[in-house]
């Protein structure tokens, strides 16, 4: 397939960064989807929010993300070049991914679909909403969703363009978690993963599987640290997690609370382990 990469219809002036900067060529041409990344890079945002739209005439949304006037401007000039806007759809509510809802909306009225707080329609397991399919991913955020589409799939922050997410410790969170991952490894149309942070993955199932062998081996070292008597969560997050940056170990955490909560469902998490305190956190 020829790799010539079509006129940019956001193309900002001369000297200015391309709003479709990093987007696949392959991508634009074959599924008739356009990322635009938020200028809000960071240690839990990589390069930026991803925000996509999904075909045309009219255009869906995925994640409006941050409301940065800069990101706006390129949205709506992405909505009018893609004539309107069908709906806008969030994989989480995260402030990086949901901010700038309430701006797109007023200036482009469409219904909005989300995991939970207001929205027009409440997403569920297998709903549609306009071109996408509903596929719960608790992991991340309880009211996380992949959202597929015609072999792609907008994977949020379930599964990165690059590195790993934290899991939060909600009820039920990483066990959840590596039950989506397992289903959207047996979805066998997906070829193209969008996520909510870094570049498109072209092997879906490849770093699907990746996904579920990092988080089987992190289970299988806290497993072992456990087993050698490590107790505290200093300790433990030592034994397992030695090669998380520091400014990142509190999401480390995180992910080693919902860990142990997995243990403890299972009933093999000794006697005397320390857990973390999230109390007053919401999730």
């Amino acid at each position: 397939m020829s790799r010539r990469r079509p006129p940019d219809p956001q193309a900002p002036a001369a000297g200015t960064e391309s709003a479709a900067q990093g987007s696949d060529a392959e991508l634009l041409s074959r599924y008739d989807i356009l990322r635009v990344r938020a200028p809000n890079p960071g240690a839990l945002t990589l390069s930026g929010t991803n925000t996509w739209l999904v075909g045309r005439r009219p255009t869906w949304m995925v994640d409006p993300g941050p409301l940065l006037e800069e990101h706006l401007e390129r949205l709506f000039a992405a909505i009018e070049d893609r004539e309107g806007l069908g709906g806008v759809a969030l994989t989480h509510d995260h402030h990086d991914h949901s901010e700038a809802v309430e701006a797109i909306l007023a200036g482009h009225p469409a219904p909005l679909a989300a995991g939970r707080g207001p929205a027009d329609l409440r997403l569920e397991e297998g709903m549609r909403f306009g071109p996408f399919e509903a596929l719960a991913t608790p992991g991340h955020a309880p009211d996380h969703f992949a959202l597929l589409a015609g072999g792609a799939c907008f994977t949020g922050d379930a599964v990165l363009g690059e590195g790993s997410v934290f899991i939060s410790p909600h009820p039920g969170a990483m066990a959840g978690y590596l039950l989506a991952l397992t289903r959207l490894a047996l979805r066998e149309e997906v070829s193209v993963l969008c996520p909510g942070h870094g570049p498109p993955v072209w092997d879906a199932h490849g770093k699907l599987e990746e996904y579920l062998s990092h988080r089987i081996d992190r289970e299988n070292h806290l497993i072992m640290a456990l087993g050698e008597g490590h107790r505290s969560v200093t300790e433990l997050l030592d034994a397992v997690w030695f090669d998380v940056p520091e400014q990142l170990r509190p999401f480390a955490t995180a992910t080693l609370a919902a860990y142990l909560d997995k243990l403890e469902d299972e009933q093999l998490l000794p006697a005397g382990v320390e857990r973390p305190s999230f109390a007053g956190t919401e999730w």
